[in-house]
C-alpha cells in the first residue's frame, strides 16, 4: 500500500470526504504512475479519483463493522510521530 494513504476506518469523528478524496487521489497516482497527469489524461485521471472516492472507498467505509472502540485521531497522530522520531533518530 502507498505510505501516503492513511487508515480511514474506525475513527471518531469519521473520515471526512476530503480525507476519502485524498486517499483516492494517492491510489490513482500510484496506479497511474503519475502525480500530475498530462492534459490529454486529466479528465480520465479526475474521473478515476471521483470513482475510487465515491464508489469504492465511501461504500467500503459505510459497510465495515468492528467491535473495537473508535480510535482518537490525536492519539494515533502522537503515536505516529513517536514511531517516526524513533525511526529517524540518529545515534550519536
Amino acid at each position: 500500500m502507498c505510505r501516503n494513504i492513511r487508515q480511514l476506518h474506525n475513527f471518531e469523528p469519521p473520515a471526512t470526504s476530503e480525507e476519502v478524496r485524498a486517499a483516492a487521489l494517492q491510489y490513482v497516482r500510484k496506479v497511474s504512475g503519475s502525480t500530475k497527469p498530462s492534459q490529454a489524461n486529466a479528465e480520465a485521471f479526475a474521473e478515476a479519483v471521483d470513482e475510487v472516492a465515491a464508489a469504492a472507498t465511501q461504500r467500503l467505509l459505510g459497510q465495515l463493522t468492528t467491535a473495537a472502540p473508535p480510535k482518537d485521531r490525536e492519539v494515533e497522530a502522537a503515536k505516529a510521530r513517536e514511531r517516526a522520531r524513533a525511526r529517524y533518530a540518529t545515534s550519536g
